[in-house]
């Protein structure tokens, strides 16, 4: 009865974990990474310090990131004149084409780049399954990790507590 337990609770864990968002015990320093844009600049986590930054993993061949990619532009918004940014890094088997004309038609607001290598994805985790989303505080460090979209309603009351912070 115990190992039926186990499994059971195993199982219900792993699907929270692949459908849902996970809370950081205690928040962690963002990866160090280097980010090309599209415009040709290179940015790198340093500079993710001093705003609450929202770091978006995705691909413009993923229909939840595609689905998502509106209330992400809406939660920029809404938020980017109290402190807020929003970097979204499309996948390295993303071509760089479809993600400029993406990033183009859809008059993305925020920075995007492209990881080429898959350097940036490794560094945040190994990051494979899209979208995956991060929210670091002001200082730098990752406070909650997103698979899958988000609940917009709880993550919204996620940036505003951390644009309160000190």
């Amino acid at each position: 009865m115990n190992k039926i337990y186990t499994f059971a609770t195993a199982a219900v864990l792993l699907t929270a974990g692949a459908l849902g968002y996970h809370v950081m015990a205690s928040p962690a320093a963002a990866p160090q990474a280097s980010y090309v844009l599209l415009d040709g600049s290179t940015k790198t986590t340093e500079d993710l310090k001093g705003r609450v930054t929202l770091v978006n993993f995705w691909a413009t061949s993923c229909v939840t990131c595609v689905a998502e990619m509106p209330r992400i532009v809406e939660t920029y918004d809404k938020f980017h004149a109290k402190g807020f940014d929003t970097l979204a890094v499309a996948m390295q088997y993303d071509p760089p084409s479809y993600v400029v004309n993406y990033v183009e038609t859809r008059k993305l607001p925020f920075r995007v780049a492209i990881d080429n290598t898959g350097a940036v994805a490794k560094a945040w985790g190994d990051v494979q399954l899209t979208p995956t989303t991060f929210v670091v505080n002001k200082r730098g460090q990752i406070v909650k990790r997103y698979v899958g979209e988000p609940d917009f309603a709880e993550l919204h009351r996620l940036i505003e507590k951390l644009l309160a912070e000190a």
